[in-house]
């Protein structure tokens, strides 16, 4: 088990229950080109275009990049720079929906007998990205390095943040299809070994997974592990210090120690392209906190946010806020008009009140920063230099690791921005290199 990290209250009881719900298509959609970590992808359509569902409207622009698709047929109204979650914008196509929902076709394939590099061409052609919320392109983490070798795949069933259960809805009623997924990523990878990671306050979803397994036959040994609710379990590096003992080193991916890590909703994605030629353009999200129904909901990536909180009954008053992902790593939005991407795991409603205030105090020297950060960095020492725009020595202090899991500012008696602060260091630093 890893080292510092919190244990939160979940208010997971608000949604768990809720069976996934088909959410209509927009009437508009509103698809970014950058999705992703990494290069945008650039526009291959136009205004005035017809396109259909799961066409391609924009190529990878590089290596670390990923195609978009259309995620409703229609007709392109233009392409527009418009407003992501993180307050960044992104050239996007924005299409009228005509109603038709006509469809690309899908293509059966048989995974079984598929070399591992025809796999990660398709999951490359869906446009798939890490759906735990990082949105690294999967395709790119199926291309191990030479000189390194994938010994383990690690299914990442955590869901560690608070309020959000999409993927244990994902779990909880497509077991099977993921598990396929999860072969699929492994003979990608030629691996044999594969773990299921999975928080103690999702017992049932572990003894369903269990039960299907006893009857399953395949090569590769699966193996579920019940983990300790903590945040953050999900984290990649602490689920494989979980799992398997071994540390991340400083600067270095879970492919250093072997360990491949992907999220439930992402092998569910590359099941469905490889065995039906469908590429990413929906996902499952939560709708929770202070609506008058919370919902998962299957959703039509592009969709406005504001048409999804009306569907749930939200009161979008001033003093509530609209948070994007979990309450410790997600960001608040300025408009509900951004769309949903490809990583957005959750919309919650929570109260102004329960957020950080406006009123910072200096570091009181306390060390309960210290105490939770699991990559055992010192957040006082990082913030003050990061405040004092002292780079080197952020660097020095290894704010490079920093997973901005939150945790600091969390508990954090002064109401410190730690990560904010982090946030910006990193950026200084990451200009300081391209300079050069």
């Amino acid at each position: 088990m890893f080292e510092g990290g919190l244990k939160l209250i979940g208010f997971k009881e608000l949604s768990k229950e809720k069976r996934i719900e088909d959410f209509p298509a927009p009437q508009q959609a509103v698809i970014p080109l950058s999705q992703h970590t990494g290069i945008p992808a650039k526009p291959v359509v136009k205004k005035g275009d017809k396109v259909l569902k799961r066409q391609v409207i924009g190529e990878a622009g590089g290596f670390i990049s990923s195609p978009v698709h259309s995620s409703i047929s229609g007709t392109v109204k233009g392409l527009e720079n418009r407003l992501l979650p993180g307050g960044k914008t992104s050239l996007s196509v924005i299409i009228e929906n005509d109603g038709n929902d006509t469809a690309v076709e899908g293509v059966q394939n048989d995974w079984k007998n598929m070399e591992p590099g025809k796999i990660i061409s398709l999951v490359q052609q869906a446009g798939i990205v890490g759906m735990g919320g990082a949105a690294f392109p999967s395709f790119v983490k199926l291309s191990i390095p030479k000189g390194k070798k994938a010994e383990c795949v690690i299914l990442n069933g955590c869901e560690c943040e608070p309020f959000l259960t999409a993927d244990y809805r994902v779990m909880k009623e497509h077991y099977a299809e993921v598990i396929e997924g999860l072969l699929i990523v492994c003979r990608a990878l030629s691996v044999k070994q594969s773990y299921i990671g999975i928080e103690s306050n999702k017992k049932d979803i572990a003894v369903l997974v269990k039960k299907f397994l006893e009857n399953l036959q395949t090569s590769v040994s699966i193996e579920v592990r019940i983990l300790p609710e903590k945040y953050p379990q999900g984290s990649e590096k602490h689920l494989i210090k979980s799992i398997t003992g071994k540390e991340v080193p400083s600067g270095g991916l879970p492919v250093d120690v072997g360990c491949v890590v992907f999220n439930v909703q992402t092998v569910l994605a590359i099941r469905d392209a490889v065995c039906r030629g469908i590429p990413l353009t929906e996902r499952v999200l939560t709708v929770t906190g202070l609506v008058k129904t919370t919902k998962n909901l299957r959703v039509r990536i592009g969709t406005p946010i504001s048409d999804i909180l009306a569907y749930c009954g939200a009161d979008l008053r001033p003093e509530l806020k609209i948070v994007i992902g979990g309450p410790m790593m997600g960001v608040n939005i300025a408009s509900p008009e951004i769309p949903v991407i490809k990583s957005t795991t959750g919309i919650i409603i929570i109260p102004e009140e329960i957020t950080p205030g406006d009123e910072i105090q200096p570091c009181i020297r306390c060390g309960k920063c210290i105490e939770v950060c699991p990559m055992k960095l010192v957040p006082a020492e990082l913030g003050r230099y990061a405040e004092a725009k002292n780079w080197d020595m952020c660097r020095n202090l290894g704010v490079a690791d920093c997973i901005e899991c939150g945790c600091c500012s969390y508990v954090c008696p002064a109401k410190r921005p730690l990560v904010e602060l982090f946030k910006w260091a990193k950026s200084e630093i990451n200009k300081e290199g391209k300079s050069k």
